[in-house]
């Protein structure tokens, strides 16, 4: 929205005419509108929660429809049985009659059978349409729905939840009984994917409503001429099609009417135009609204400020060897959430930033420097005999062990990536009762076959003497020229990440590490997996096959021993897998954001009563 308004700004126009200015007969078409019509605009849908008797819901859409609201959208699912919503929207008929556009939107409250209720007792009655996304669970419910209940159906959830690349999946809903597409650009990822939405649903003639997700006056103005343009798109579409299109469509924007406060200093206008054709916004004001936009401090309750990681070291003790740690910290430290991040080879506790930024303000986070790695120390009490230090992916599980217990009297959600998931796994099936659960992204139980643990070994010891030999820049060329990373070097953040693998300061302890955690030296945990007491959840990017394919392998045996086992498990699910889209092996650095949507969803299971 920033970059649109800032191109406008730059070109002296408007945003609706950046936005139309791909389009010659789009940009034509608007002009000339433009020119002959100061007062384009688009129509807006009233929003409406239905609480109250009817009556009183009744007379509040009366006073709605005089304000010169034409569609209403009503949130129903709220009451003791689908009837008395049904009831609700009789009376409205009733005291207002059939000349306003009804749509109701259930906001999965209800099962598939009580939507099938309604949808008998309101068959009569004219809705537009109705938004059901959780009375179906899939898309041959969904159709089976707008047949068996003969209502118009609109997608919300539906498309807020498609990933990727959105249109190849909305083929799925062509059928005639679903009439419209609810789009909120905020959700749906932004201006582009929503107008591809959009001209998706003008091309399979179904209404395109942009809606907001309860934006400021802000957001509104633009959603207005993004509104605009999406309209005049249609307009386009019908006339190439030479079919007539389905009329004035009033978006929903109804939410400005439920906020009591805003950003602005001025009032963003929402009114019925002087031809009286229904609840509007022009284009011209909204463009004046974003050109004069006057921040009121006064209203800004709280503004946000970077919160600064707490950095410490504490040292442990290990058989031949102290590990003087690095840690860093966020969060309230008396939260009984503690979630510990392990980073990879090369990595340091700074991988992590972002996502400790994002889960502090419910968790405590902390993150540490690795044997090896970053400004983490390795100090040796027999220095004669350097080689007697062991770095295994045991060793350094029991070193986190004991860390845990100088942090915290707790448990806590162990999340590991690549090594540290190695590691991660580790901790959790040897001391359970300290890890309340782990996050294990691309991430493997070992190697199976003593002739490739043999292999391994082999290379990962000539890749740390390489390491010795040439330098820590020449190594870093080479570790990430390997096709696991390809995805990664293809991403805006490439470059300084690698920026910050230049900054460990010995490699001798970084080519021992690498040498000692192989792979290849580590004991195969994949038949320790049918002891996993505690929950996981397993972290794959899209475009890592080798890692989806060890993940999906994981969940399945995991499962496999819990069925057996059924009888002393829990009823809860130990293994969970996400496949996080456009991503490799680096998820957390090449989409971090649903990888914290999912931490997050795992943390509020783990500590469910």
């Amino acid at each position: 929205m920033a970059i649109l308004n800032l191109l406008a700004s730059q070109r002296k126009c408007r945003l609706s005419e950046i936005l139309t200015g791909s389009n010659p007969l789009l940009r034509d078409q608007s002009l000339v509108e433009y020119n002959q019509n100061s007062s384009a605009g688009i129509h807006i849908c009233a929003l409406l929660d239905s609480d109250g008797t009817p009556m009183e819901v009744a007379l509040a859409v009366t006073k709605l429809v005089d304000e010169g609201f034409t569609t209403v959208k009503l949130k129903v699912g709220r009451r003791a049985s689908p009837a008395e919503d049904a009831a609700v929207i009789q009376k409205i008929r009733e005291v207002v009659g059939y000349k306003i556009n009804i749509r109701a939107d259930a906001n999965r409250k209800w099962t598939y059978k009580q939507a099938i209720e309604f949808g008998s007792r309101v068959k009569s009655l004219c809705l537009q349409y109705i938004e059901v996304t959780e009375p179906v669970s899939s898309v041959h419910d969904l159709i089976k729905f707008c047949e068996n209940s003969g209502l118009p159906v609109a997608l919300d959830e539906s498309i807020d939840n498609l990933k990727g690349g959105p249109i190849q999946k909305l083929h799925q809903f062509v059928h005639p009984g679903i009439v419209a597409v609810v789009i909120k650009p905020s959700v749906v990822g932004g201006f582009e994917n929503a107008a591809h939405i959009a001209k998706w649903a003008h091309m399979h003639d179904k209404m395109a409503i942009i809606s907001s997700a309860y934006e400021s006056s802000v957001g509104l103005a633009t959603y207005i001429q993004f509104a605009y343009y999406v309209d005049r798109q249609h307009d386009l579409i019908s006339r190439l099609k030479r079919y007539d299109s389905c009329g004035t469509v009033a978006h929903g924007f109804g939410t400005y009417q439920w906020l009591t406060e805003d950003v602005s200093e001025q009032k963003l206008k929402i009114l019925v135009p002087p031809l009286g054709d229904g609840m509007g916004a022009s284009v011209e004001d909204a463009h004046g609204y974003l050109h004069h936009l006057n921040i009121n401090d006064e209203k800004i309750e709280k503004t946000y400020s970077e919160e600064k990681l707490n950095s410490y070291s504490i040292q442990v003790d290990g058989d031949h060897f102290s590990y003087v740690v690095k840690v860093q910290e966020a969060g309230d430290c008396t939260n009984d959430k503690v979630v510990l991040f392990l980073h990879g080879f090369l990595g340091t506790s700074e991988d992590w930033t972002p996502m400790m930024k994002a889960l502090s303000p419910s968790a405590r986070v902390i993150a540490v420097d690795l044997p090896g790695h970053g400004e983490s120390q390795i100090l040796q009490r027999d220095d004669e005999n350097f080689n007697q230090i062991s770095l295994t992916i045991q060793s350094v599980a029991d070193l986190l062990l004991k860390l845990i217990c100088n942090i915290t009297d707790g448990e806590v959600v162990v999340v590991g990536y690549s090594m540290g998931a190695r590691i991660a796994l580790q901790m959790i099936l040897n001391e359970n009762h300290k890890i309340s659960g782990a996050v294990l992204i691309s991430g493997s139980p070992g190697l199976r076959h003593e002739a490739s643990r043999r292999r391994r070994t082999a290379i990962d010891k000539s890749r740390a003497q390489f390491l010795l030999t040439y330098g820590l820049e020449c190594f870093i060329k080479t570790w990430y020229s390997g096709k696991m990373w390809t995805s990664l070097r293809e991403h805006p953040q490439f470059d300084s990440l690698v920026r910050t693998r230049r900054k460990h300061s010995n490699i001798t302890d970084l080519s021992k590490v690498l040498a000692d955690s192989s792979i290849g030296r580590q004991k195969s945990l994949w038949e320790d997996l049918k002891h996993l007491e505690k929950p996981v959840l397993i972290v794959a990017g899209e475009k890592d096959v080798k890692f989806k394919e060890i993940a999906e392998r994981m969940c399945s045996e995991t499962r496999e021993y819990g069925e057996r086992e059924a009888d002393c498990r829990s009823n809860q699910e130990l293994c969970e897998m996400i496949v996080v889209p456009e991503s490799g092996h680096a998820v957390h650095v090449e989409n971090p954001l649903p990888l914290v949507r999912a931490l997050r969803k795992f943390l509020v299971r783990l500590h469910q009563p």
